[in-house]
């Protein structure tokens, strides 16, 4: 009988079979699951930005009444009357609200020139100029010149604190739009020029004008109005008695750029370059105008 040969044996050879990434297998490393994750926590963080400003939006206060009213204190007069207590000094404050056609035009132009060249031409947020600032900040790896519009600070003044935060910044960009909603350009300077610091305890231009030079708002000289706009960056250091050389080259750019843009003439110029030189006693230099930075 014929035996069979036994079954074929099966190779010892096994086939690699390609394995295919299971829906559980480990993703190689540097590449995470989802897109790159600072997408997610870009949107993310836009998302929490927006809900942030519409909560903020609901929560601004009415500016319609300025159209009208003038306000009785500010929140920059409730600090200053805080901080003066604290360092136990009674408050001071001196102020008398005027209309815009009391002040002597060309200190409101000393004034525009100075703080918001562009005021006319922005709707609270002058977005050219944050540019600009940024880019200055970039360049010189520091925080540079500021880029707060005349309404910027209105708002500031008028509403929140001088403290120096994001969060600040947000809610005076707010208020602005709002006071840019709800009030005239005119309205808005006017406001801003009876309301702002110029000094210890002095608000507003008229009381300015009458606590620096002993006249009216009215009646101030060129090289006044130039004084009391190159005081306003920092309106209780900048001061005649306390930065004289300081006040009397930025009142110089000022009157410069007020004869470069037509404000005043030549003549004009002139004068209060040399009305300056007297203020502070110095001989003046002939010739110079000053450059604006």
């Amino acid at each position: 009988m014929t035996s069979r040969p036994p079954p074929a044996r099966p190779s010892t050879v096994r086939m690699q079979k390609t394995k295919q990434p299971s829906s559980g297998a480990r993703r190689p490393a540097g590449k995470p699951s989802g897109g790159p994750a600072w997408r997610r926590w870009a949107l993310g963080g836009w998302l929490m930005l927006a809900l942030w400003f519409g909560v903020e939006a609901a929560r601004l206060p009415d500016v319609g009444a300025l159209r009208t009213q003038n306000p009785r204190t500010t929140a920059l007069m409730a600090q200053r009357a805080e901080e003066a207590l604290e360092s136990g000094t009674k408050p001071r404050v001196r102020q008398a609200w005027v209309p815009l056609g009391a002040v002597a035009p060309h200190a409101v132009d000393a004034v525009l020139c100075s703080e918001d060249a562009r005021f006319y031409r922005h709707e609270g947020v002058d977005w050219t100029e944050v540019e600009n600032a940024f880019e200055q900040s970039v360049r010189e790896a520091r925080l540079g010149r500021g880029a707060s519009t005349l309404t910027q600070q209105l708002a500031k003044n008028l509403y929140l604190s001088t403290d120096r935060s994001l969060l600040r910044k947000g809610k005076e960009l707010l208020l602005a739009r709002q006071l840019e909603s709800h009030l005239s350009k005119q309205r808005i300077l006017a406001l801003y020029l009876n309301v702002v610091e110029w000094g210890e305890g002095v608000y507003g231009i008229e009381a300015a004008a009458r606590e620096h030079f002993g006249v009216s708002a009215r009646s101030l000289s060129v090289a006044q109005g130039a004084m009391l706009a190159a005081m306003l960056p920092a309106p209780r250091r900048w001061l005649p008695a306390q930065r004289p050389e300081t006040l009397r080259t930025r009142a110089g750019v000022i009157i410069g750029r007020l004869e470069r843009e037509g404000r005043i003439s030549a003549a004009q110029a002139r004068e209060a370059q040399a009305e300056l030189s007297r203020f502070f006693g110095v001989q003046p230099a002939p010739g110079l105008v000053a450059d604006a930075s």
